[in-house]
């Protein structure tokens, strides 16, 4: 009303007056004044005569806590296992209060909003089961995960002498804080409840209470190797993170404590096998080509656009922008996951050391060869087959054409000649280690020399290791021949050991893990009869301190139903233990073989036997033992050649793997890096108390 009025009074006034300003007439001019001076009082007006709001948030009526249940059993738990709590102590909830205005229009004469809101927090223990745990894992609130990356919480794992909560403490005084000795639990301190409704919401724990006796699973590991071996940052102790701007996701943050994978990897282990003593860490580069002439060895990438903070990756002194990128699967993703970055190697090292934990250092070397490649396959008549195996075992490197092919070059000095360029020429100086960074000085080489003596000096940049493999089931190459006795990849092997060793120095164990088919001897399959025990001049170097062996044999022949050889024999099932340790020694590899996979359908066992010299270990390789423990003959024409001493007696025997390693005594007993597979733990148990031989 005051607008129009004043607009009215300033046109007359405007008019009065008479003439104009730029063309615009005064009355004209009078109005417009008149109306903003009209609008500012209409405004006044009305804000005086619109009361303000205010906005009142949920509030508790009661902050006292009252969800504790007195004379609650203590659970007992074995193993792993999800459980609930009981509140054992408690402050009163925290209650925060949080006032905003908002409105006032021009001028500040508008109404105003003002809102209140209530936020709580409380502190409080719970009381998990009886002590001492072993640590616990994941933490669901009202059946959800919970997220840890903002909560402040510790846990006490229930020994007998644990020292009360800082924050219990705080509260109670000095002297006068419970320290709840024998039970475990959980301190929450300041926990925010909105997202819970203001309550404390209904929590449960994955709680770690291993039974640690000599003949459970838990009680009996003692190594055990961390993997996947790929992923660029899978290593790192720090988080990574991918992308730029508001656009990030983590590299290697993802459980709900907001820790590093490793990290929670590591506590959950030692959590779950409290006896952990040794930790084999597998790190890998990737082979291009069975053909050993063709394949190069390079460390590698998924993509070349990918942008990390805080740090970049980086192996070898090869950075992103012009690393090997991985190929892609049938489903367009990545086949592998990248090398892990120098760095996050440098970390593990460093962190399971920490743990009081030893470190083996595992190589190891993937074939990145997807389908529908057009590369000649030497595992066929002069190489003449186009497209190789999918990512196949690194087993299949060989010479080309192999081994039994027409055309093949084995027992030729062209077979010498694929294995120097499989090796490469990388020598120990060709590296420049800078702190904890090592990169290549070498020029243009892509050989397995170069990746091993890369981690040699990786390693020792880490503060050492205490086992380092130089390589790990080569048998395509470790079996080529360049005369009819000479194995050069063999050769090779001596001489890379050394290298390392000179890297390493004394305090470092070194050898190859063979496989289990490669471990005792070479026997052509040529129709000669002739048999070689190819890798002992390896296993008696001086730098190769003990016997490495990848055991796959088999613990069973069981099958479906009934009818079967092993149930007709009387066996009860395949977790029957005394069922387990009887295929040791004995059973497939030992007793008796498959010929065909028609025999292996229909179980046709051929027995295992020597009919020449009665030496019938030679041909079984569950007989480590045999193996060991007798003379060693290369075999020609059906002649026995060469003795080649075995060496001291077998006097350190690993009895989770039941294989036999050499025990120098500066560096102490090694065993194999032999798997075995679980049923119900008894696949682990078996070798448990077997006496070899």
């Amino acid at each position: 009303m005051a607008s129009i009025l004043l607009a009215s009074a300033g046109a007359a006034i405007g008019g009065s007056i008479g003439g104009s300003v730029l063309g615009v007439s005064a009355a004209t001019i009078g109005g417009a004044v008149g109306s903003f001076a009209g609008s500012v009082i209409d405004s006044w007006i009305i804000s005086s005569l619109a009361p303000g709001q205010r906005i009142e948030g949920q509030r508790l009526d009661n902050l006292q806590i009252t969800t504790s249940t007195e004379g609650a059993v203590i659970p007992r738990v074995y193993g792993r296992m999800r459980i609930g709590g009981n509140i054992i102590w408690a402050t009163d909830f925290n209650e925060t209060v949080s006032t905003t205005t908002q409105g006032g229009g021009k001028g500040g004469g508008g109404p105003k909003v003002t809102t209140t809101a209530y936020f709580y927090s409380a502190s409080f223990a719970v009381a998990l089961c009886e002590g001492p745990i072993t640590g616990i894992g994941r933490i669901w609130a009202d059946g959800k995960p919970l997220d840890l990356s903002s909560v402040t919480w510790r846990l006490y794992k229930g020994g007998e002498v644990q020292s009360p909560d800082p924050f219990i403490e705080a509260r109670m005084g000095t002297g006068s804080a419970p320290a709840y000795c024998g039970t475990a639990y959980v301190m929450f301190e300041e926990l925010p409840l909105e997202q819970f409704g203001n309550r404390i919401p209904q929590l449960s724990f994955e709680v770690f209470r291993p039974i640690v006796e000599p003949d459970t699973a838990e009680g009996m590991v003692r190594a055990v190797t961390l993997i996947p071996g790929t992923g660029e940052f899978i290593y790192s102790t720090q988080a990574i993170s991918r992308g730029t701007g508001g656009n990030t996701a983590s590299e290697n943050v993802h459980s709900t404590t907001a820790e590093p994978d490793i990290i929670v990897a590591l506590d959950q282990l030692q959590a779950a096998a409290p006896n952990l003593e040794s930790i084999s860490l597998v790190v890998s580069w990737f082979g291009i080509d069975l053909r050993a002439g063709n394949c190069q060895v390079k460390p590698g990438i998924e993509n070349t656009v990918k942008v990390t903070t805080p740090k970049s990756w980086a192996v070898n002194g090869v950075t992103r922008g012009n690393a090997y990128v991985i190929s892609l699967d049938t489903g367009g993703r990545s086949a592998y996951g990248g090398t892990p970055a120098d760095f996050t190697v440098v970390q593990a090292i460093q962190e399971i050391k920490a743990r009081g934990l030893r470190v083996t250092f595992y190589p190891f070397l993937l074939m990145d060869i997807p389908a529908g490649n057009t590369l000649p396959d030497p595992w066929s008549d002069n190489t003449a087959v186009i497209g190789q195996d999918t990512y196949p075992w690194r087993g299949r490197i060989t010479c080309s054409p192999a081994a039994g092919y027409a055309g093949t070059v084995d027992k030729n000095a062209a077979a010498a000649t694929q294995v120097s360029a499989f090796l490469g020429n990388a020598q120990v100086a060709d590296f420049a280690v800078s702190g904890e960074a090592v990169s290549w000085t070498g020029g243009s080489d892509w050989g397995f020399r170069r990746m091993i003596l890369h981690y040699a000096h990786l390693c020792a940049a880490a503060g050492g290791v205490d086992t380092f493999l130089i390589g790990s089931e080569l048998r395509g190459l470790t079996t080529i021949r360049d005369t009819a006795t000479n194995y050069p990849v063999v050769t090779a092997l001596k001489q890379l050991a050394a290298d390392v060793a000179g890297i390493l120095g004394v305090r470092t164990g070194i050898s190859y893990a063979a496989d289990w088919s490669e471990y005792f001897g070479h026997q052509p399959n040529d129709g000669s009869g002739d048999l070689f025990y190819h890798l002992d001049p390896l296993w008696a170097d001086p730098n190769i301190h003990f016997i490495g062996i990848d055991n796959y044999l088999p613990l069973s022949d069981w099958r479906d139903g009934a009818e079967h050889l092993d149930a007709q024999a009387g066996w009860a099932s395949i977790r029957d233990l005394d069922y387990l340790r009887s295929n040791i020694e004995g059973g497939e590899g030992f007793d008796w073989f498959y010929a065909s996979d028609a025999d292996r359908a229909a179980q046709v066992r051929t027995p295992i036997s020597d009919g020449l010299f009665g030496e019938d270990w030679i041909f079984r390789p569950k007989d480590i033992f045999g193996w060991w423990s007798n003379r060693h003959h290369d075999r020609q024409a059906d002649m026995m050649k060469n003795a080649i001493p075995n060496g001291n007696t077998p006097s350190a025997w690993s009895a989770t793997t039941a294989t036999v390693a050499a025990s120098p005594e500066t560096l102490g007993p090694y065993a194999s890096a032999a798997r075995v597979a679980a049923i119900d733990g008894n696949r682990l148990r078996a070798p448990t108390g077997f006496k070899p031989g």
